[in-house]
């Protein structure tokens, strides 16, 4: 009698983890599938988001106007909004002399798409920072005129001068004044002395000669006065004089301007021993911060 070999059976407790290994790996293949499409379709839906909408008969994918405008990027504040930005920059394209200003004006001045630049007019419009006239051109609004009121009443011109003043004299040790035209002379509205015993001993409400001296011949040189010295005062921005008003005296003196032109002069005196070349480009700069700080802009030569 012939015996079959009889295969040895698998224990209860090893098939039991045979099936569950099958049916894990199965359900973690559904599993990974699952998420693959459910993470196909979100980006999707978030691509079909983020894309701008094409305009009527674009053709696809060209850039709708809501694209960044190039041209006004630059002025965009880090942490600021867009919007907000090219809007005040419709409002910073009005120049002196500007009684309103075309779309076509305002577009090429900001770099703004006019459809974009249109769109801001609106809001801009409706809060009445601008107003649209009859022939389509935009002025500015009587908001601008309000505040305008308000800043002119709490502003203080000896607060904005007098620390330009100081941190001349900090810098150079050197006494500093602030120059207006009165006429046919000039006044020293503000002064701040050097705390060196050697120094002129002009005071605060002196009144001085319009035609000699750095201060005066700069207020001279932005009041139109004809001659070779004058040009180059209106082209250099500023002049080195030395014994033009005091013998032994060197003045340096720069312009300075605010929003409706020559405002004064801002000048360094200095005993003609102690000038420094450095001085010249200090004093420019300084007058420079002052005008920019005031809202001046500096006529062009």
């Amino acid at each position: 009698m012939v015996k079959r070999a009889m295969k040895p059976s698998v224990p209860p407790a090893r098939a039991t983890r045979t099936v569950a290994k099958a049916t894990s790996a199965r359900a973690a293949t559904l599993a990974g599938a699952a998420s693959k499409a459910k993470a196909a379709t979100s980006e999707g839906i978030s691509s079909s988001k983020s894309a701008p909408a094409s305009a009527p008969g674009a053709a696809p994918g060209a850039a709708s106007d809501s694209s960044p405008d190039s041209a006004s990027e630059t002025s965009i504040a880090p942490g600021g909004v867009a919007a907000v930005d090219r809007a005040l920059s419709l409002l910073s394209a009005f120049r002196s002399g500007d009684r309103a200003l075309s779309l076509a004006e305002l577009s090429a001045r900001t770099g703004l798409y006019k459809s974009t630049a249109l769109r801001l007019l609106a809001s801009l419009a409706h809060a009445r920072w601008v107003s649209r006239q009859p022939d389509g051109s935009y002025a500015l609004g009587h908001e601008v005129a309000r505040l305008h009121g308000i800043f002119a009443a709490s502003f203080s011109l000896e607060a904005a001068v007098l620390p330009v003043l100081q941190s001349l004299v900090d810098l150079t040790l050197e006494s500093a004044a602030f120059h207006v035209r009165r006429g046919d002379e000039r006044v020293c509205l503000y002064r701040v002395d050097s705390p060196q015993l050697l120094r002129d001993h002009i005071r605060a409400g002196d009144v001085l000669p319009l035609d000699r001296g750095a201060g005066g011949r700069v207020l001279m040189a932005f009041s139109g006065a004809r001659g070779k010295l004058y040009q180059q005062i209106r082209r250099d921005r500023v002049v080195v004089l030395d014994g033009d008003r005091v013998p032994g005296l060197m003045g340096i003196s720069a312009p300075v301007f605010d929003a409706n032109g020559l405002l004064g002069a801002l000048t360094l005196t200095v005993p003609s021993s102690r000038q420094k070349p450095s001085f010249e480009a200090t004093v420019r700069q300084a007058a420079e911060a002052l005008s920019a700080q005031l809202g001046g802009v500096s006529p062009s030569v």
